[in-house]
Formats: C-alpha cells, structure tokens, sequence
C-alpha cells in the first residue's frame, strides 16, 4: 500500500497477488486469535488467581502459538486457491489497494458465489466464534469482580483488562462496519470500504503498543525520564 501511495508503483503479479491475499486473510484473524488468548489470561488472573501460574506456564504459550498458527492457516488457505482457480478474462486492475479476495474475484469471467460463501463462512466461523469466546470470558470476569467485597479489588481487577477492551473496540468495531459498508456496496461510494479495509489493518496494530505502553508503569516512567532528558 506504502508502495503505491509513494512511488506509484501499482502493478503486481499474478502469484503475488494471491500471496499477498493468504497473508492477509491469516493475520486478520490470527489478531483475533491473540485477543481470545488474552481474554482467557484475564480470566485466568482474575477468575482463578491462585491457579494462575500452573495454567498460563510456558507450555500453554507453545500450544497457544501452534492453535492459532495453524487453526488460521487451515482455514485461510482455500481462500486464495479458490481465487486461482477462477478465470480471468476480463480488466487486469483491482479496484483495491490490496490483493482482497472479492476485489480480485470480481476480474474473473466465472461464477464467484463459491468465493463469496467461503469468505463468509470462514469469516463468521473465524472471528465470530472468537468473539463470542472473549465476551464470555468477560461476563464471567464481571461475575467474578460483582462479588468481590472490596471497592479498590474490583477497580484493580478492571483495570488490567482496559487495556485489553480498547483494542478489542477498536477491532470489532472497525471490521462489523467494513462488512457492513461492503453489503451495502450500491448504496456507498466504492472508496468508502477500500479506505475501511486499509485502516482496519493499519488501526489496531498500530494501538497496540500505544495502548499497552501508556498503561504499562516502566515504560510510562521511561517516556518521561526521556523527555525531561531532553527538554
């Protein structure tokens, strides 16, 4: 994308664009993915404190690592097959700034319902199940803190998961209003959903470690010392 907006450079090729559209579709919910694990933890720490540490050890990374590595590899790699496979006889320039899957599936002269209902279905399946998953831990997580007795207990308790809920927000929030504006692509200038996919990919990673760094006390503590250093 950088490429294009700075030096013009728009041309791909044919296994490059295919590429680029299998990363793409693995990292978007490998993002989820993470956000779940993250929701679990919480729940770990808050709902069971005293397991904590024989529960999120070293092993549960490694195997946390493997589930979702593989979990999304599987079940994104049909995604750019199914592109493949298509004909494309028509215009060679997609009306994106990325390789996305229905842009490039829209070139061809074939039938692209099968694409579309895989997109949908993998989606929904993918970060839907995710989704569901983290905000059960969360109603599980507010049970727990609802019962605590002491006031400073449960704000501590909150506390460490704001960090996390921002950037869940920030996710879900902006990837239910992409496909919603890409439903409604008659009713919506074509660059709206181009420019909501762009900043759904640049957004939530870029908050990650603005977020974490601004609540996390070393860190906050570095920043100042550096800039009294300085100014």
């Amino acid at each position: 994308v950088l490429l294009i907006f700075w030096f013009n450079m728009k041309p791909i090729s044919f296994s490059g664009c295919f590429l680029q559209m299998f990363i793409m579709n693995t990292f978007l919910p490998m993002e989820s993915s993470t956000f779940l694990v993250m929701a679990y933890d919480r729940y770990v720490a808050i709902c069971h404190p005293l397991r904590y540490p024989s529960i999120i050890n070293e092993q549960f990374v490694i195997y946390s690592v493997i589930f979702i590595v593989f979990r999304n590899f599987l079940a994104t790699l049909p995604t750019p097959v199914l592109a493949a496979r298509l004909n494309y006889c028509a215009s060679n320039v997609v009306e994106n700034c990325i390789c996305a899957n229905i842009s490039v599936a829209k070139l061809s002269c074939g039938d692209i319902r099968l694409n579309k209902l895989y997109q949908f279905v993998s989606v929904w399946c993918l970060l839907g199940s995710d989704l569901i998953l983290i905000l059960l831990s969360y109603c599980f997580i507010l049970r727990a803190v609802l019962h605590l007795q002491a006031g400073s207990a449960a704000t501590k308790a909150l506390s460490t998961c704001g960090s996390h809920l921002i950037l869940i927000l920030f996710f879900y929030t902006l990837l239910l209003v992409f496909i919603f504006t890409n439903k409604a692509e008659k009713k919506v200038p074509l660059e709206v959903p181009i420019l909501l996919n762009v900043l759904h990919h640049l957004i939530p990673p870029a908050l990650n470690p603005i977020v974490y760094g601004v609540r996390t006390q070393e860190i906050k503590q570095g920043i100042i010392k550096l800039f009294k250093d300085h100014y």
